[in-house]
């Protein structure tokens, strides 16, 4: 086991920056997500630090020591990835001895992490197959076994789960974690799914364009984004986020006017004319049919553009009238509507988020 630490990593291919400044540091233990969208760099950063990949720039350290220079090999790091790279041609029990065979360790030690790492998986009536006679979630807990069979400094994984149904993926997510947990081994992981990235995470590395965006717990990063990327990407649905024109103390959203809760308008300190965009969260909107409005519980007119019954909740995704602005919001259950119909909504005062349109960098 060992802490990572990433100091002004730049990776550049040709005329091309695929990372830049990347700096942060994973202590001994923890395990960290790697998210964003495709392109962003998470995978090229993964690459790096497991030596598949040579930084142009920046300084790269496990445990304190520098390994810019340090081949793969000799890292110490066990990588899974996305498409298990099991031996067709091995046993399950030789697929999780590979690793340790290659650093010569002797036979009783090979015997016990096998026998080991197959019961924390629940693989051992596996042992005497083929990768072809297994599943994709059993083919996916070899791949973990045969890296944690190694007991390396790092473990690096590279979207282990993308290849798994929604199911499997759902109960391996669970499996992974408490595994993790168990054996206590630096992890870095790397996904495109938010839903991944917010279940397993001690903290998150939201990235954009070769850049991070930010970094903490997935509820810090959850409640409290720092721009609009950050809270538009985290978070199913996404965050609703409407343009708005400020005016004697209101929003203008599409001729629907939002009042400004005094606290709001004290923190931003707006002008007239200012353009903003405002976020709020679909489980913070409440469908309202009564005609009062208030200062505190802003409202908005919208129309029903389609309706997904989720079993305990019904997501309703709307727009404002005569606009293309999209709204979602969640009604209870037992809530009965169609498309085209309008809905009276109301916004939670108290989860009002405010971003600068051109920079995205959120001021309240």
């Amino acid at each position: 086991m060992a802490k990572v630490s990433l100091q002004d990593i730049k990776r550049i291919y040709g005329n091309v920056t695929a990372i830049e400044n990347i700096t942060f540091d994973v202590p001994d233990g923890e395990f960290w997500v790697l998210v964003g969208p495709s392109g962003c760099g998470k995978s090229t950063i993964l690459r790096t630090i497991a030596g598949l990949e040579t930084a142009t720039s920046g300084k790269l350290y496990i445990d304190d020591q520098l390994v810019n220079d340090i081949p793969a090999r000799q890292r110490d790091i066990a990588m899974v990835f996305q498409n298990y790279a099991l031996y067709p041609h091995m046993s399950v029990a030789e697929n999780l001895a590979f690793g340790l065979k290659m650093r010569q360790a002797d036979r009783a030690t090979i015997n016990r992490r096998i026998q080991e790492v197959a019961r924390s998986l629940n693989i051992e009536h596996l042992l005497k197959r083929k990768p072809k006679q297994l599943s994709g979630g059993q083919q996916q807990r070899v791949a973990l076994g045969r890296a944690i069979a190694r007991e390396p400094k790092v473990f690096l994984l590279d979207e282990p789960l993308s290849n798994l149904d929604a199911q499997l993926r759902d109960d391996t997510r669970a499996e992974l974690k408490q595994l993790q947990n168990r054996v206590a081994i630096t992890t870095i992981y790397v996904t495109h799914d938010q839903v991944e990235a917010m279940t397993l995470a001690d903290r998150i590395v939201v990235l954009k364009d070769g850049r991070i965006q930010q970094i903490g717990t997935p509820q810090d990063i959850y409640q409290h984004p720092a721009n609009r990327m950050v809270a538009t990407f985290l978070g199913s649905p996404p965050m609703n986020i409407l343009p708005v024109i400020y005016t004697d103390g209101k929003f203008i959203a599409n001729k629907q006017v939002i009042p400004i809760p005094p606290q709001l308008q004290q923190q931003l300190q707006p002008t007239s004319g200012e353009h903003f965009d405002l976020g709020i969260r679909p489980e913070h909107i409440t469908i309202n049919n009564s005609e009062t409005t208030s200062d505190l519980q802003p409202s908005l007119k919208i129309q029903i553009i389609t309706i997904e019954p989720l079993g305990k909740e019904i997501l309703v995704k709307g727009k404002l009238p005569e606009s293309n602005t999209a709204i979602d919001v969640f009604a209870d259950a037992n809530w009965s509507g169609k498309p085209g119909d309008y809905l009276k909504v109301t916004l939670d005062s108290n989860q009002l988020y405010i971003f600068e349109p051109e920079s995205g960098k959120r001021k309240v």
